[in-house]
């Protein structure tokens, strides 16, 4: 199935056209099954379209309270004396979906999941990490490195943080059926969710992510935490093996900082180096990936055009006239012969 993009003009058209897309994917599945499950991003980029959905939503377009959701990632180690402060802290992703889409919602969904992190004491964690350095091993290169914990670990500890933090969320999600649609946005080098530049894709299901030094001294010098000592070191998130098992994968970008990692990610063959590159593995194996970005986030793409098409990519630049045409007239990937929307 070809990976298809759309340009639209703006932040507005992208959340516009990405929440139509997906309440039209919604009301199709539930059409057929109870329940529809969706994966979720935090951050500015899905954030428009994550309001417009939960107005139509509100609308009685579909019906929200049939929905399950799961989230990408969650940081290990918010400042809190507890797991419940450490989840309502302003910075939790937790807090994050809840002001941006879960509370917007007048019929709230019927589950939603956001990886336990907030469950593990760090302190505790890094502790552990050093008195049992047989129990694990460090994977990644550049900036991306993730702890990946052997499972016969002698840390009891360490052993419940990958029983019960990381097996058990991939575990909850294959007893759902798995994800119908997952959003995700793109980070400035190409990492999706946590799954940094130069961690492996392979045995990439969920992750635990030792942030970079700059990733936590940028969450100070960006106003997200006071002091160093208060920004998390660590985050635990789904890999790109596991992110790109959903249905359908919806990338939303925007912005010129998102142009490079955009094109390479179409132009250029799949590497770690550039996490969503791992799309086009995915559209090869037949899932179904749709990029929606605006015009700063396509300038890439327009320079590397013939390249990408000569992929099989497929591009429709709507961005001079979507405000004037109804989004529902896009041409979607899906319709009834093929299973892709029209």
């Amino acid at each position: 199935m070809p990976c298809k993009v759309i340009i639209t003009r703006d932040y507005d058209n992208v959340s516009e056209v990405a929440a139509r897309y997906v309440a039209n994917d919604i009301r199709r599945v539930l059409a057929e099954r109870e329940e529809y499950v969706m994966g979720l991003a935090t951050g500015m980029s899905p954030s428009g379209m994550y309001k417009d959905l939960a107005k139509t939503a509100n609308s009685g377009a579909f019906d929200s309270s049939r929905i399950r959701s799961f989230n990408l990632d969650e940081y290990i180690g918010l400042p809190g004396e507890n797991p419940q402060q450490r989840a309502l802290h302003p910075e939790s992703y937790s807090f994050f979906m809840i002001q941006e889409l879960f509370g917007l919602l007048q019929k709230k969904f019927r589950k939603t999941n956001v990886p336990w992190g907030c469950l593990i004491d760090q302190d505790k964690f890094i502790a552990e990490l050093k008195a049992s350095p047989g129990d694990w091993e460090e994977q990644g290169r550049d900036k991306g490195r993730s702890i990946v914990i052997h499972p016969d670990a002698k840390s009891e500890y360490l052993r419940w943080v990958r029983r019960e933090i990381q097996d058990a969320y991939e575990a909850k999600i294959k007893r759902m059926g798995g994800i119908d649609l997952h959003v995700v946005g793109v980070g400035g080098r190409g990492h999706v969710g946590f799954h940094e530049a130069g961690i492996p894709f392979k045995d990439s299901r969920m992750l635990l992510v030792k942030l970079d030094d700059n990733t936590v001294q940028n969450a100070v010098t960006d106003g997200h935490f006071q002091r160093v000592e208060d920004s998390p070191r660590y985050a635990v998130s789904m890999g790109a093996e596991l992110i790109y098992e959903a249905r359908t994968v919806l990338l939303v970008a925007m912005g010129k900082r998102k142009s490079e990692p955009v094109a390479t990610s179409l132009a250029e063959d799949p590497t770690d180096a550039v996490p969503i590159s791992y799309g086009q593995i995915y559209s090869q194996r037949g899932g179904e990936m749709l990029y929606v970005i605006d015009r700063e986030a396509a300038a890439g793409v327009y320079e590397q055009m013939d390249a990408i098409k000569a992929r099989g990519v497929v591009i429709e630049d709507v961005s001079s006239g979507v405000a004037a045409r109804r989004v529902e007239d896009l041409k979607f990937f899906r319709n009834s012969e093929t299973g892709l929307m029209g």
